[in-house]
């Protein structure tokens, strides 16, 4: 009998949209067959007090898994050294996870095809990371799923053989990259990658995500992502810790399980091709990106 992965769901001050997180969690079709451990985060104010609370409300009353453990911490951890910590518990005690946050809607076939690919590649030390989130690349015509060389954390998995090889010091990081390894980092400087390494080393960011794409991408690592997203993320409305206003990144989910696996271990150069266009291109014109401007200073 098959162990599904266990569930790692991050949560802090945002009732609503964890509850909506959760509904569409309950709906994958492996819900029932996984543990589901929630991380709640203390509160870092007394004004965010009242939302977190009414987020640990939700959490009590939490069916359709095989298991729940909420984990309230006392503490305001802050969601990298929470996401730091709950990965690493639960990839030494089950040697894999799945990861989520509070503001990510899923497709039914979601789990099922984290848990395939956990298992398909689970002895391909190349492979480190599962992405279940992908740019709308439209008419592409890309293979149901492929290998890719950046780390995208909207929803993913990973192994604790692939995990041990994260590396939390930035000065330890930043030290191994070269002007080439910057390029290629930074997918041919088409995504401020290198820039998000900076702003973490300046105190101007606190991602965990940008520490774990370059401890993959210095070990030559791959993540495998879906041709068609199969999570969209509701958090961009102003609501969550490091989201801005921004519907670039919204996409339409895949409804249609991943049936077709990449066998080749390498990175797809026609997926580059593709993710690069769409981060070269993703702002739009100065006309396009005035408006949006606009928007947001607006809403």
């Amino acid at each position: 009998m098959q162990t599904f992965a266990p569930i790692a769901l991050f949560v802090y001050n945002r009732p609503q949209h964890t509850a909506r997180t959760l509904k569409f969690l309950q709906q994958n079709e492996l819900a029932s067959e996984s543990r589901l451990f929630v991380f709640s985060d203390g509160a870092r104010s007394a004004e965010d007090e009242v939302n977190v609370l009414e987020v640990r409300e939700i959490l009590k009353n939490i069916e359709g898994f095989k298991s729940v453990e909420i984990i309230a911490r006392s503490e305001n951890m802050g969601l990298a050294n929470s996401i730091i910590a709950g990965v690493g518990k639960l990839t030494a005690t089950y040697g894999q996870v799945i990861v989520f946050e509070d503001d990510l809607i899923s497709s039914p076939y979601t789990l099922t095809y984290f848990n395939e690919a956990l298992k398909r590649y689970r002895n391909e030390e190349k492979v480190m990371h599962i992405g279940a989130y992908m740019y709308n690349l439209k008419d592409a015509g890309l293979p149901q799923s492929f290998f890719y060389r950046a780390a995208t954390s909207w929803g993913w998995a990973t192994w604790e053989r692939a995990w041990r090889h994260f590396e939390p010091d930035i000065d330890s990081l930043m030290a191994q990259f070269d002007k080439a390894k910057k390029t290629a980092f930074s997918i041919d400087h088409s995504m401020n990658f290198w820039k998000q390494m900076q702003d973490f080393k300046a105190g101007r960011n606190n991602s965990w995500a940008i520490r774990w794409y370059a401890s993959i991408f210095l070990k030559a690592g791959l993540t495998l992502n879906p041709g068609q997203s199969l999570i969209n993320n509701i958090g961009h409305d102003g609501s969550g810790i490091h989201s801005g206003i921004n519907d670039i990144y919204n996409v339409v989910i895949n409804p249609k399980p991943i049936t077709e696996f990449p066998q080749e271990l390498k990175e797809n150069p026609q997926a580059y091709a593709a993710i690069k266009h769409f981060l070269s291109n993703r702002k739009g014109n100065l006309w396009q990106r005035l408006k949006r401007y606009l928007k947001e200073r607006l809403h």
